[in-house]
């Protein structure tokens, strides 16, 4: 395994070690004791997965009190993963970094709490799985709109599929500090 950082402080992709032959392969996902090695040291609560069609786009998600730590991948298809820092007090407040996930760079993505996230499908369909480190809380649950001009993301779509529940997601500067 090898844990890179990001230029969003907090933020790490993480390349698994992949075992490759004629049957497949094998990679582990996770294991807690070599993720603490690398400062990732959440009791993780809960997975989710999801499979989305072409263009979609759910994001941009985060979770307040207390907030969620992420990893995240995809095991079928590509997207393109977007985090966004929403911490007030952070030299990179309101700055984004996008990644390229797939099924075939088995590629995973750390996202600690006060990071927004979301991703973009670039594949017909692609498959997505999270874990968090809190379950998820409707009444804590919040959303920065997709194409905010402050944050001004480069989706790699223009016309995004959304969530009616997406669409109301307001920008940045209108939702209250993450702290």
């Amino acid at each position: 395994m090898k844990v890179t950082e990001c230029r969003l402080a907090g933020v790490k992709i993480i390349t698994p070690g992949v075992f490759q032959d004629n049957r497949g392969f094998f990679l582990e996902s996770y294991n807690r004791s070599k993720y603490c090695e690398y400062g990732i040291d959440q009791d993780f609560v809960q997975d989710n997965h999801s499979k989305s069609v072409k263009n979609t786009l759910r994001g941009l998600h985060y979770q307040i009190n207390p907030g969620q730590d992420k990893i995240v991948r995809v095991i079928a298809g590509e997207v393109f993963d977007v985090v966004v820092d929403i911490r007030r007090n952070s030299p990179t407040y309101g700055q984004w970094e996008g990644f390229i996930l797939s099924a075939g760079n088995k590629l995973q993505i750390y996202v600690p709490k006060g990071f927004a996230h979301g991703f973009c499908v670039l594949s017909d369909t692609a498959e997505f799985v999270y874990k968090c480190s809190e379950y998820w809380s409707p009444k804590d649950e919040r959303g920065i709109i997709w194409n905010d001009s402050d944050i001004n993301v480069r989706w790699p779509v223009a016309e995004p599929v959304l969530s009616a529940k997406d669409l109301q997601n307001l920008p940045l500067k209108e939702l209250e500090p993450f702290n």
